[in-house]
């Protein structure tokens, strides 16, 4: 694949939110003219910088793990397996795979659950929770004794499983702009270390969790709000990524963390893969997905649990 031209700027300056009532609507949610803002996806940057950092979802500018990094990903899925609800192996056991995040997760995630569970190739043994919730940021999270994991609890109990059997995890999460310290690269630091502290707080309440499949945030360019606009729903991938090689370092021990899937594209111009974000993605209040937004999400998280080598093993029937 060619690697697009290296981009450290964010082009042309968008149309200042609110300088055209007209290309506005339902309340100034969503705007129509920031299609683009013309930054590079991770996956089309490469070996690209922005700002001076590599591109690619993994250390020099790849988008895949290195060979012994994902060995060792092999080997967690390969641990991944039907359990009772004490944690011990058992042919009638269950394999359960958690969500974990904010509003936009609970709701791509409940469609993509929705749809795995009509999938005639789903795994039978599988049993897929949603844990996310709405309102719920990456710095509410990270408090063990946070009203979040009460609810979580409920979840897992209400799907007749229990803690034990959790062995995967989907994790996507976010910090409101408002709460942001200074600009890029401190936002995404500030991400990441934050990131880290709920991966670890995941690995304590989950002794048999294997597997953390981190995702970033879509095309926030649309939003008119202080929540996550461009380029900080950009910058979120960077987050993801640093944290990812912080695992690839052995930072982070066990559970084994990786990408799964990237959702990041420049709007309604799209990425090389054809990936595009339009308005018609978002619900109206500019910031949540559509009924089209959680479809993409769905197509894009499927596709990757039953193709990728960690995954498909343990996601598929057999």
């Amino acid at each position: 694949m060619t690697t697009p031209p290296t981009s450290d700027a964010p082009g042309p300056e968008a149309p200042r939110l609110g300088a055209n009532p007209a290309a506005r609507s339902l309340e100034g949610m969503v705007d129509f003219t920031r299609t683009s803002v013309g930054l590079i996806p991770l996956t089309d940057l490469g070996t690209g910088t922005y700002h001076g950092f590599q591109g690619g979802l993994y250390p020099g500018g790849t988008n895949e793990p290195p060979a012994a990094y994902r060995q060792i990903g092999l080997a967690r899925a390969r641990a991944v397996q039907p359990l009772n609800q004490d944690g011990v192996p058992a042919a009638d056991g269950t394999i359960v795979l958690l969500g974990i995040g904010f509003s936009n997760t609970t709701q791509e995630f409940s469609a993509f659950k929705q749809e795995a569970d009509r999938d005639p190739r789903k795994n039978p043994r599988l049993v897929i929770v949603d844990g996310a919730q709405g309102g719920q940021d990456a710095l509410t999270i990270s408090n063990p004794d946070a009203n979040y994991w009460k609810v979580v609890d409920q979840r897992i109990l209400n799907a007749g499983v229990s803690d034990a059997q959790v062995q995967v995890v989907w994790f996507k999460e976010v910090i409101p702009r408002r709460q942001f310290l200074g600009s890029f690269p401190e936002d995404a630091r500030h991400l990441q270390r934050t990131f880290a502290a709920d991966i670890a707080l995941l690995a304590r309440r989950y002794p048999n969790l294997q597997l953390i499949y981190a995702a970033s945030r879509t095309y926030g360019g649309y939003s008119t709000s202080n929540v996550s606009p461009e380029p900080y729903s950009y910058h979120n991938g960077f987050a993801v990524k640093w944290l990812i090689a912080e695992a690839i370092n052995g930072a982070m021990g066990r559970p084994w963390l990786a990408w799964g899937p990237y959702l990041w594209t420049d709007g309604a111009k799209g990425r090389i893969d054809g990936l595009t974000w339009t308005p018609e993605d978002l619900r109206p209040d500019g910031l949540h997905p559509s009924v089209s937004g959680c479809r993409k999400t769905t197509a894009l998280l499927l596709r990757f649990l039953k193709s990728d080598e960690t995954a498909k093993g343990w996601f598929v029937a057999q």
